[in-house]
Parts: structure tokens; sequence; C-alpha cells
């Protein structure tokens, strides 16, 4: 048998209906100071996983924050990336002054935390973005950002509910813009 037709016949043996797991593993960011992001991450209470060295042009590190089962890498020759070009990476916590506070007393500036007006997820540029955790506290409606020492910016997301796409109309544990979304991308709308 060919290699062409294992291949084929491999194919048609999948089920259609199936799903396959994907989950996200590792997260690369760009740095230009590897020994300093590793003190940062280090200080952040992050678990080193891994610190491997090929030569002096080669150098992977990685850590895994508290609770995630998804990591980060950054080193030497790891991505060409900009050092601080990657924003927006989300952190989950259940209790964002909590978290807030964490890093705080670890030396890390962290930002106010803010809600977004619109109640499904906060703008990039700032609109929309009131002082404050959601005065209601809904699920995934209230953040603080911080950054690592190049800019790389890291949001806490505050989440004690999970999202599905069976929410009930007036699901109190979400703010009412989260539940139309979800319920209306449910709904194939």
């Amino acid at each position: 048998m060919s290699n062409l037709e294992m291949r084929s016949r491999s194919a048609v043996d999948i089920p259609r209906t199936g799903k396959v797991d994907m989950r996200l593993e590792i997260v690369i960011i760009p740095v230009s100071d590897v020994d300093r992001a590793k003190r940062f991450y280090g200080d952040l209470g992050w678990r080193l996983d891994i610190d491997h060295a090929t030569g002096d042009d080669y150098r992977v590190i990685q850590f895994t924050p508290p609770g995630s089962e998804c990591s980060v890498i950054f080193g030497k020759n790891v991505t060409a990336a900009a050092p601080g070009s990657m924003q927006g990476l989300h952190l989950i916590v259940s209790d964002i002054e909590a978290a807030r506070e964490d890093l705080l007393r670890r030396g890390v500036e962290v930002g106010e935390p803010f809600h977004d007006t619109g109640g499904v997820f906060h703008h990039a540029d700032g609109r929309g973005v009131t002082a404050g955790p959601n005065p209601h506290r809904k699920s995934y409606a209230s953040y603080a950002s911080f950054s690592d020492p190049d800019g790389n910016g890291w949001v806490f997301q505050e989440v004690t509910a999970r999202l599905s796409g069976d929410i009930e109309p007036g699901d109190a544990r979400f703010t009412p813009e989260v539940v139309a979304a979800v319920r209306h991308t449910a709904s194939g709308g």
C-alpha cells in the first residue's frame, strides 16, 4: 500500500462528527533581556519549567502562571517579533482586586481595575472604559493591566462563572450584553 493510499484511508477513517481537543499550550513573548525577563516572571510567582541554552545563540525559558495549563516561552532566537510587541495577553483570575494586590506586594506596577461600559469586552483604545471593577462584579467584566519590563502587555480579567452556549436570558452572573451576545451567536445570528 502506498503512502498516499495510507494517508487517504486515515483521513476517511476520521469521524466527521467527532471533535478533536485543541488546547493552547504555549504563548511566545518577545523580550530584549532574557535574564531580566526571567527575574520578572519568577518574581510574579510563576513556576520556572525550563531554562535551556544551546551555545551562545539559543536559549529558551518557559514559565507557567499558577493554576494555568498554558505557559509562556521567551529567550534568545525563539521569535523574530519585536520585544514588547505582545499586547492583551489575558490572565483569568477569580478576584481582580486580590490578584492586583498580590502583584503590587511583589513590586509590580499594576493599573487600577476598570470595566467597559459596553459590558462585553474592553476597547483597546480606551473608549467606553470606566474606572473601577464592574459595579455588580459580573463575570468577564472587570480588568486590570500591567506590563513586563519590555512592555509586553498583560490583562487580568475577572471570571467567576464560565460562558457556555446555553446561557439563559437574564443570567445574573454576566452582564446583559454578554448574555445577549452569547445567545445571538448560539442561535446562528
